[in-house]
């Protein structure tokens, strides 16, 4: 017996949580919806949608140091 409870208990325990952990699993799925087409050319820097703009702007600015 695992975890001091009987085999039904932990069957049923396992079985719920794994249902639960998929369930979860593909609602996320269908909320963020992934975009799962592979392109036949890949894309050129800055038609990415993943990238960040801030980031990119900040990295590229000069840094003016005021003292």
């Amino acid at each position: 017996m695992p975890a001091g409870v009987s085999w039904a208990t932990y069957l049923k325990m396992f079985a719920a949580s794994l249902l639960s952990m998929c369930a979860g699993a593909e609602v996320v799925h269908r909320y963020y919806r992934p975009d799962l087409t592979i392109p036949e050319i890949p894309p050129k820097p800055g038609e990415l949608k993943t990238e960040l703009w801030g980031l990119k702007k900040r990295q590229h600015e000069p840094q003016i140091s005021q003292q």
